[in-house]
């Protein structure tokens, strides 16, 4: 397999408090790598530095074999090939899930309206959501709107997928469908970077599991190894508290 994403001496700061320091890391096509740790360990802002919603200080981030992190880059031409869902659904409350899942097709990725509507209705009708086309997001559960999220971002047919604690805002009961999701994508050969706080998840999906701790990626293994048998004693701290 071949190298998506290269990351290597990532640094971010906002004024004197660094939040991401010296990240290096490597994605292959078809991976899974999930991002644990603790709240404010930093996971969410290297996915918005790997998005590019956010400028790096320092170090570089490579997709498909060219530098993004490049501030001649358009951010936009980037997003063309990394989808990004946010813990926060974000749908447009005034447009109908159809809708939601047709417009940046169209308008970013100029793909003609009828072809955008049917391939959103095909995804929609995949992951049980066709009923659901001509409502707008208020009308739906929490997990049907993370889903629909997910829907949009897989109409542009990413590259890459990165996934912001998109179970964490939901309900006990409506987070398997979410994860399901998920799973299926992994399984159909999707590579994704995600930050999630469901470990048995990350155990069974990822192919690498980083623990990030002070800003940094403290350790990084296959979930077997890392989850039954970590190196460091943060991370069996951290593993102790949530396991």
């Amino acid at each position: 397999m071949t190298d998506l994403l290269e990351v290597r001496g990532l640094r971010k700061a906002y004024g004197d408090r660094v939040v991401l320091r010296d990240i290096s890391l490597t994605v292959r096509q078809h991976d899974v790598v999930c991002l644990i740790g603790s709240s404010g360990s930093g996971k969410s802002t290297l996915l918005r530095c790997l998005n590019l919603l956010e400028t790096i200080d320092d170090g570089t981030i490579g997709f498909d074999g060219r530098e993004i992190s490049d501030p001649l880059v358009d951010p936009r031409e980037v997003r063309r090939e990394i989808g990004m869902v946010f813990q926060a659904y974000n749908l447009f409350p005034h447009l109908t899930v159809l809708e939601n899942c047709v417009l940046a097709q169209v308008k970013v990725h100029g793909v003609p309206r009828r072809e955008a509507r049917e391939r959103a209705l095909d995804l929609l009708g995949r992951f049980g959501l066709a009923e659901k086309a001509a409502a707008h997001p208020d009308a739906l559960s929490g997990g049907q709107q993370q889903r629909v999220a997910l829907v949009r971002a897989l109409c542009t047919r990413p590259r890459l997928l990165l996934l912001d604690e998109i179970t964490a805002a939901l309900d006990p009961e409506l987070v398997g469908e979410v994860l399901a999701m998920v799973r299926a994508e992994a399984a159909a050969g999707m590579t994704m970077v995600l930050a999630t706080h469901e470990m048995a998840f990350a155990r069974e999906v990822a192919t690498s599991v980083c623990f990030l701790d002070g800003g940094r990626i403290l350790e990084q293994a296959p979930p077997a190894e890392l989850f039954t048998a970590p190196r460091e004693e943060r991370t069996r701290a951290f593993l102790s508290r949530v396991l």
